[in-house]
Parts: structure tokens; C-alpha cells; sequence
């Protein structure tokens, strides 16, 4: 049975694992997200010698996904300086002398699911990760959508919540966007805690629904996906999914109908793969690596 290597590549570490065709994940390991230098050859380490068929990365963004471009398969214009323009398809290939698949890590997260997880029974799905970012992965017609570039859904622009405390969101490059309002590190500078000491202030989680729903709106209204799964740590907290329903409901103010809206808990769902689902869709991505 072939094996597959599988990259969760995230900005703050680095999974690396092994898997099978069934998805099965067989061995992994964690590494911190130091200097491209210092982090890629201990990945490389891992990999070497175990007698892969090819090699998915799904990887912290903005990336380069098209194949045309003479800087396909590197990092773009990533907060995390040392890693900026960093080709890291280009080294995997030549350093391992196999085929490389790759994609963001929330479309590799989606892909998880989709193929393994909660929207297997589905075509078109979206995978919405809140924490130290915020990222949506687009499964359309049973595949990771791309079109200009890849979604950046984290970044659309939300109205801000008139009894919101924080003037304006975090992120540098918008006052009011998904990430800049609902990230972890905007729930910490706004109340001056982490989110996992908040768990019993109402008041934290009532805010961050409303700016979560309104997302998940937007994307209904936009993408009409069949399924829509919430993920990341700030969704860790339990609270979280019963108060995104309930907005849901509140802002589409009725206007759509159907299966879907009359069911919001098999609508709107957690992770099914136990966080596995990055690593898992970097296997099929792997996968998909291989010629036809």
C-alpha cells in the first residue's frame, strides 16, 4: 500500500505526518515555526527514508497556486517575514524527488473533511477555522476551489457591533474585517484576557457569535454551500455553536428557507476528524500529486 507525506504548515508549527490511502494517519510529528533555515531541513529529516509515493503540503498563506506562475508554489506576502516569497514546493521536490501537492492549509482542512469527514455526503462545503487567524477553505463540486488566487474569506468586511468596546479591529490592513474583529488575539485586545479565560463572561461569546454569524451569512448568501463546518480554537469553546446558530437564524431575518435553515445543528457543525482533518487532506492532496 503506498504512503503518502502530509504537511499541515501553520504559523506557529509544523505538522508532519505520514498516512495511507485511506487516510489513516500512521506516524507525525510536531516542530515549532522558526526560520525557514532552521524548520525545513528538520521536516525534510522527518520524510526522508520512508519510501514515499509523493508529498501534500497544505500550507499558511497567502500562496501561489497557479501552476502558470513562475512562482508557483511559494509563501506570498505572509506576516511572517522570514517566510515571504519562501518556495517551499520547489524545495520539497527537489530535496525529495517527488510530487508535490498543494493548496492552503483551511482548502487542505476542507479537503479533510470533504473526503473523510462530516461532508463526505455533500458536493459543496466550507471550512471555516477562528482562532490565532481566521481562514475559510472552499470545497466546490468535491474540490478545493481556486480562482484569481485562493479564498481569502477571513478578510471580508463585517459591520462592527455598536457596543463593540475595541474602536476598530486588529488586523493591519483593515479596520473591519473577519479576522481583525473574531480572531483570538482580537478577543485578547479587547477584553485584556485570552479567550480560554473568558469562558464565563456571556457578554465575550454574545459578541464574537454576532461577528462569526455575520460571516457565515455572507458565505450562505454568497456560496450556498450544503454544509458549513466551524473549527479552530476559538470554537473550542462549547458555547460557541448553539449562539452562531441562534444569530444565523436571527440575521437572515427569515429570507432563506429550505432543509438546511430548518436544521441549523446538521447545517452548521463542528470538526468530525479531531483536528486530525488538516493532515488528513494534505494526504489526498498528496494523492491527487500523483500522475494520472
Amino acid at each position: 500500500m503506498p504512503l503518502f507525506g502530509a504537511l499541515e504548515a501553520g504559523g506557529t508549527k509544523m505538522v508532519c505526518a505520514v498516512g495511507d490511502e485511506q487516510g489513516n494517519i500512521l506516524e507525525r510529528i510536531s516542530l515549532p515555526t522558526r526560520t525557514p533555515e532552521e524548520t525545513v531541513p528538520d521536516m525534510l529529516d522527518f520524510y526522508r527514508g520512508k519510501n514515499l509515493a509523493a508529498m501534500g503540503i497544505g500550507c499558511f498563506g497567502p500562496v501561489d497556486l497557479d501552476r502558470s506562475s513562475p512562482t508557483y508554489g511559494s509563501i506570498l506576502a505572509t506576516p511572517k517575514l522570514s517566510w515571504r516569497n519562501y518556495p517551499i514546493v520547489q524545495r520539497f521536490e527537489e530535496a525529495l524527488g517527488l510530487p508535490v501537492g498543494f493548496d492552503t492549509d483551511v482548502n487542505a482542512a476542507a479537503l479533510g473533511e470533504a473526503v473523510w469527514g462530516c461532508t463526505q455526503a455533500v458536493e459543496n462545503s466550507i471550512y471555516i477555522t477562528v482562532g490565532t487567524g481566521v481562514g475559510v477553505g472552499v470545497i466546490i463540486g468535491g474540490k478545493p476551489y481556486h480562482g484569481m488566487s485562493h479564498p481569502e474569506a477571513g478578510h471580508i468586511f463585517i459591520d462592527r457591533h455598536p457596543d463593540d468596546p475595541m474602536e476598530q479591529g486588529i488586523c493591519p490592513y483593515h479596520p473591519n474585517c473577519l479576522e481583525g474583529l473574531a480572531s483570538g488575539p482580537s478577543i485578547e485586545r479587547r477584553w485584556g484576557k485570552k479567550a480560554q479565560e473568558l469562558s464565563d463572561r456571556p457578554e465575550v461569546w454574545a459578541l464574537e457569535a454576532f461577528y462569526v454569524a455575520q460571516a457565515v451569512c455572507n458565505y450562505m448568501l454568497t456560496l450556498a454551500p450544503e454544509r458549513i463546518i466551524l473549527g479552530g480554537g476559538v470554537m473550542h469553546q462549547e458555547q460557541m455553536l448553539p449562539l452562531v446558530r441562534e444569530e444565523v437564524r436571527r440575521q437572515l431575518g427569515g429570507y432563506l428557507q429550505g432543509r438546511a435553515i430548518d436544521d441549523l445543528e446538521s447545517y452548521i457543525v463542528p470538526i468530525s476528524l479531531h483536528d486530525n482533518q488538516g493532515v488528513m487532506g494534505a494526504v489526498k492532496l498528496a494523492m491527487n500529486a500523483l500522475p494520472a
